[in-house]
């Protein structure tokens, strides 16, 4: 993010998401605070706090995209969750917090595989020589701890009379030899591993797994979630070694991997990962507007909703979450909240949480324009995502320009005479365009060429009906 100023940070952003300037620029201005926030002296840093954004909008108009894209952007920990979830947290057994755990679940993720990057060339290098010793047993150094006694640690514990009284009786006989044309053989091998030569020849490994308890997930623990007691007794279980015939391939994929293990230390992993969460994630809170209600205003559902927002509330505001990982502070996790308000507005969530939500951002509905720019325009635009899907049947699609201001035209008017789903109606509208050239695709390959009048043949009467176009379109 030190490479990248607000105004960049739009930029990359306007790559995959058509218009929401005011949105994009809040965004931009929120992740470049947090850079100068990394800068301040150490008294100062501890007292700046994030700028949590609320966007309002439509649905399909880009609030979770561009919350996505932000995060890939600065490569931060992301999560989505679903405010409406949490109304039925005593039915389904989950709480607020649990979405800080998921947030630092992906960060584990993310930094384990950022170290898996660091170290996966040192382990496919010795995943390659374990594989050698699979085929040139005769070739394999001799083992370090070969003729020592394995009870010799237990002298500190039983005196030193345990050590030398089963020492000759563990004495391990003398090595043999060593092959003198063993380097030898082992470069000529590694060679002909590296070409794929052995890929197809099968092997004996043993493949450890770890002791699994069938107990499984059970009850909640101090901090409210949930204890996985297999995962919590599997360290101290025996592993269990499992016998497979494979081919050398994969048994080199196999050793790689426990090669990776054995590389990455975890505990790093872990403090790195509780470290990135608390100080760059991002929480996407959507469908903030339907837990927007206040007790009294009526009966059933809505007497759940201020609820659940005071159960948000301490999250938002900064507390301690105790995670499998170790506790992390979410004073200053960005929280972005977003929702329609089609039936309710800002000002019904309770004060307290309007509060910890100061910047708000109205998105645009998208219009027949914004539609010609989103099938064409972005990265991976929709219609070049249907032309890489046909080519691989050898199927060329050519859209003229007046067949994709067409499409424009049509998924707006469905939008207007049904639900407006923003550009979510693009997807539908293509689809039932392109149903009968993707059915027969394999069977026709070439050109197709589509225009404005194969679009109103193939849509238009779908579109002008209400009735049809509400259940096909």
């Amino acid at each position: 993010m030190a490479e990248l100023t607000p105004r960049q940070i739009v930029a990359e952003l306007d790559k995959y998401i058509v218009g929401q300037a005011n949105a994009k620029r809040a965004v931009a201005i929120a992740m470049r605070n947090r850079y100068r926030r990394e800068r301040l002296p150490d008294e100062m840093r501890a007292e700046v706090s994030p700028k949590n954004i609320l966007m309002i909008g439509p649905t399909g108009v880009g609030k979770t995209e561009i919350a996505r894209r932000l995060a890939a952007l600065a490569n931060a920990p992301f999560v989505k969750v679903e405010a409406t979830k949490y109304t039925e947290v005593g039915y389904v057994g989950r709480d607020v917090e649990s979405m800080v755990r998921d947030l630092v679940e992906d960060a584990v993720h993310m930094v384990r595989e950022e170290r898996r990057g660091e170290v996966i060339e040192a382990a496919d290098r010795n995943a390659v020589e374990r594989v050698i010793d699979l085929l040139y047993p005769e070739t394999r150094a001799p083992s370090p701890q070969a003729g020592q006694n394995p009870f010799a640690a237990l002298g500190s514990i039983f005196g030193g009379g345990f050590s030398g009284a089963t020492a000759t009786q563990t004495q391990a006989p003398p090595q043999a030899p060593s092959d003198p044309n063993a380097q030898t053989t082992r470069e000529t091998a590694r060679a002909d591993v590296l070409r794929g030569f052995y890929d197809v020849r099968l092997v004996d490994v043993e493949v450890e797994e770890s002791a699994s308890m069938p107990i499984g997930v059970i009850g909640g623990d101090a901090s409210g979630g949930q204890a996985d007691i297999g995962e919590m007794l599997g360290g101290l279980l025996p592993k269990r070694r499992v016998h497979k015939r494979v081919t050398v391939a994969e048994a080199r994929r196999i050793f790689a991997q426990e090669e990776e293990q054995k590389l990455i230390d975890m505990d790093a992993v872990k403090r790195e990962a509780l470290r990135r969460a608390g100080e760059n994630g991002i929480i996407f809170v959507d469908e903030i507007d339907k837990v927007a209600g206040r007790d009294g205003r009526g009966g059933g559902p809505d007497v759940s909703r201020e609820g659940v927002q005071r159960d948000i509330l301490p999250i938002v505001e900064g507390s301690t979450v105790n995670t499998k990982y170790g506790p992390i502070k979410t004073d200053h996790v960005l929280f972005i909240a977003a929702g329609a308000f089609h039936t309710s507005k800002p000002s019904d969530l309770i004060p307290e949480l309007q509060g910890r939500f100061p910047i708000r951002v109205e998105l645009d509905s998208l219009t027949a324009a914004d539609f010609e720019t989103i099938l064409t325009q972005p990265k991976n635009a929709l219609i070049e995502q249907y032309k890489g899907l046909l080519s691989v049947e050898d199927v060329t699609l050519e859209f003229t320009p007046d067949a994709i201001a067409e499409l424009a035209k049509i998924a707006t008017q469905v939008n207007d005479v049904t639900e407006n789903i923003g550009a979510r109606r693009l997807h539908t509208v293509l689809e039932k365009l392109l149903e009968d050239i993707s059915f027969e695709a394999p069977e026709k390959a070439g050109t197709v060429r589509i225009d404005a009048a194969y679009v109103r043949e193939r849509l238009a009467q779908i579109a002008g009906n209400t009735d049809l176009s509400a259940y096909i379109l």
